[in-house]
């Protein structure tokens, strides 16, 4: 057969024939068949493999939450005894304590040195006091009265009752405190 012929009588592409009428028609629908199950199979191995690695990480997240927070009973308690040598050394003021024999300052210096060491070794285990300093933040302080503010802003804390704690970010104990109210004029004033 000559070049020139073949051209004439073969197509550029080749042609499509009908499902029905492609001797192929059942292999082709088996490889797409095993195309989709192929690109179902990767997706559920990706999808098992992220599965895998949040589980690790959640994991590695509870270990460490474990590890950080597995002495927050043992902090409250040292909290109450940090509490105890605080009102130790708040009922000698300052006064009494500088006309008191030697021997009684002595014991008070004994005391106030064991309550530094005391929130000095809690402190290096993750456990510090709360910021009292500014304004009342329900979610670190409990207020317990509200009092004139003597010139400080409303909503400002006044007085620290009892001083509270955290472990990491955690709130181990809030501390209590008074806050500033508004004064009558300042109600006066928003008023009108």
């Amino acid at each position: 057969m000559s070049e020139k012929m073949r051209d004439e009588n073969t197509p550029d592409e080749p042609m499509q024939l009908a499902d029905s009428e492609n001797p192929h028609a059942a292999e082709f629908a088996v490889l797409e068949a095993l195309k989709l199950e192929n690109a179902e199979l990767k997706d559920q191995r990706l999808r098992a493999l992220a599965e895998v690695e949040n589980v690790r990480r959640r994991a590695e997240k509870e270990k460490a939450d474990a590890s950080s927070y597995a002495v927050t009973k043992f902090a409250r308690d040292m909290v109450a005894i940090a509490d105890n040598f605080s009102r130790a050394l708040a009922a000698c003021p300052p006064a009494i304590r500088d006309a008191a024999d030697p021997q009684v300052k002595a014991v008070l210096d004994g005391v106030e040195a064991t309550d530094r060491q005391l929130i000095q070794t809690l402190e290096r285990y993750g456990v510090k006091m709360v910021d009292t300093s500014g304004k009342f933040d329900p979610n670190l302080h409990q207020a317990i009265a509200e009092v004139p503010g003597n010139g400080k802003p409303a909503g400002s804390i006044v007085d620290v009752m009892q001083t509270g704690f955290m472990i990491g970010e955690r709130l181990l104990r809030p501390a209590m405190v008074t806050v500033a109210k508004a004064d009558a004029a300042t109600n006066i004033d928003a008023k009108v």
